[in-house]
């Protein structure tokens, strides 16, 4: 701290920073606090009951649906038509709204083999659809 003398010649401002009314709020700040933290921490003590349990969610069927470079449809590796898979989904539809399905086309495929298996599956609810690729092929 700078202590002012009596044989000042100059009567220009002190440039000097008075540190005490700083030091006043930080005490007070600090008061505050210790006397605040001790209710933000007061928690209600309750004893839960402790019971093990699952849940009995099962998880969405996944039909995987595969369309060869022929346009021949495959159902979980299994050769199927048109009309078999309509019979399909139908099942699949019945069984649960929310089942996955995971198409497979090969890359020379018409497009509208994929829109035929798309429509026919959004037709009857099963709206879920992913598409897989084989990402090892990515250039």
């Amino acid at each position: 701290m700078a202590f002012a003398s009596f044989e000042q010649e100059d009567d220009g401002p002190m440039a000097e920073i008075n540190m005490i009314p700083l030091i006043d709020v930080m005490l007070v700040l600090l008061i505050i606090f210790m006397v605040t933290a001790p209710l933000l921490t007061h928690a209600v003590k309750v004893d839960l009951p402790k019971e093990s349990t699952s849940a009995n969610e099962l998880p969405p069927e996944n039909i995987q649906i595969a369309i060869g470079a022929d346009e021949q449809l495959f159902w979980s590796g299994e050769k199927i038509d048109k009309e078999t898979l309509k019979v399909k989904l139908q099942e699949a539809a019945a069984r649960d709204k929310s089942a996955e399905i995971q198409l497979r086309a090969d890359q020379n495929v018409p497009y509208r083999s994929v829109a035929y298996v798309m429509s026919e599956a959004a037709r009857l609810g099963l709206t879920r659809i992913g598409f897989v690729t084989d990402p090892s092929s990515a250039k």
